[in-house]
């Protein structure tokens, strides 16, 4: 089968399931874990546990060196993105450190 036919194909399962009319179909269902929050004190440890810099952790997150200090200062917080990355860095700070190497 050519790929329209596969699309096409796909395209009338679910509108066969849509309608109640196909109970084979195949359903998948995920769990997105919500996006943590950090407080200023919570950062500064995942930041000195990777063993980087304001300004190194800023350039691993692509913030600027200015906007981690005011994280860690509780001045302003991450925002979605940041605080889903500083989630992965919690949970397994090697994905951090393969971002970063010597020259």
């Amino acid at each position: 089968m050519n790929i329209y036919g596969s699309i096409k194909a796909g395209l009338q399962e679910a509108v066969e399931y849509a309608n109640g009319n196909c109970k084979d179909a195949r359903v998948h269902t995920i769990r997105i874990e919500p996006v943590p929050a950090f407080t200023p004190a919570e950062i500064k440890t995942i930041r000195k546990e990777l063993g980087m810099t304001q300004s190194v952790f800023a350039s691993v997150i692509g913030v600027s060196a200015k906007t981690v200090e005011a994280w860690e200062q509780g001045i302003t917080a991450p925002n979605g993105p940041s605080r889903r990355l500083l989630g992965l860095f919690k949970a397994d700070p090697s994905c951090a450190k393969g971002l970063v190497t010597e020259a």
